[in-house]
């Protein structure tokens, strides 16, 4: 019994063991989840842990349960995206896979979501993708991708694996990387606000800072009304007033010179050193 590969789902089937066998060595953890097993080429090697895998394709599912019997109720059929991680070990477990090209951004953000929980990840992606979140600041490659993910984990390029290691082969190079969960437990600032200060960069990537977040800024720093302000003024306070009683202005706070900037040159410190000058 074989699993057809689905270009919904993404699916591309690693079949070089030597590959696989290397994945699963650069892995430390002892309890461990694996993301999209397909005909477990990796869980093979994988069986000696505390293991469970999550698998979206019943076709696999069905290919799973005959072929690697032990895994029992660590067999999970379901959406890895719409998981709740809590509860699934004990304490703390790693993540491995190969993870499909097509959803591995939004795998890496439910990661994050429950980053706690998760301080070690292994997996196989898209090199281009890999290369980006692999990359320190000053290049084109540098983005939203890499600024979350290097915020909570140091990011580790391991080896690059060529189309003919898979089936049906595809039109990309592959990269392995792993992620260590750093010692970071806060950002020190607001963090919806810190996501939004780097997506707003990133969005308009080919301006300066000052240009695009200018409406950020505003948002952030707009005037005190008189009500909030005090209840003593019954006209509109002068503005020498409003200027004293405004936290920053925003002509002051955009000429710092961090605004000359586009958001490829920022480091994950200075993007929290932003969100924190936009918090006042």
């Amino acid at each position: 019994m074989e699993v057809r590969a689905k270009k919904s789902l993404g699916q591309h089937f690693l079949t070089d063991q030597s590959i696989a066998t290397r994945i699963v060595d650069a892995l430390q953890g002892s309890d461990v989840l694996e993301v999209g097993p397909g005909m477990g080429v990796l869980t093979q090697y994988l069986l000696g842990k505390n293991l469970k895998v999550v698998e979206i394709d019943k076709e696999s599912v069905a290919y799973l349960e005959k072929h690697y019997p032990s895994l029992g109720n660590g067999l999970i059929e379901g959406d890895f995206l719409k998981m709740n991680l809590s509860g699934l070990f004990p304490g703390q477990f790693s993540i491995i896979g190969n993870f499909p090209y097509n959803i591995s951004s939004q795998i890496f953000f439910k990661i994050l979501e429950f980053r706690d929980l998760v301080p070690e990840v292994v997996c196989m992606i898209q090199k281009e993708v890999a290369e980006r979140i692999a990359e320190k600041p000053g290049t084109k490659i540098y983005g939203i991708l890499s600024v979350f993910l290097q915020a909570w984990y140091d990011i580790e390029y391991l080896f690059t694996v060529g189309p003919r290691a898979f089936n049906p082969p595809p039109k990309v190079h592959s990269a392995v990387i792993r992620l260590t969960r750093n010692s970071r437990t806060s950002l020190g600032c607001d963090e919806k606000l810190f996501r939004s200060v780097v997506k707003t960069a990133f969005g308009q990537r080919r301006k300066t800072l000052r240009n695009s977040l200018k409406p950020l800024v505003r948002q952030t720093h707009q005037p005190t009304t008189v009500t909030e302000q005090s209840t003593v003024f019954t006209d509109q306070p002068s503005p020498a007033i409003r200027q004293a009683l405004a936290p920053t202005s925003e002509t002051t706070l955009l000429s710092d010179p961090i605004f000359d900037l586009r958001p490829e040159r920022l480091s994950v410190e200075d993007f929290i050193r932003l969100t924190l000058m936009l918090q006042g």
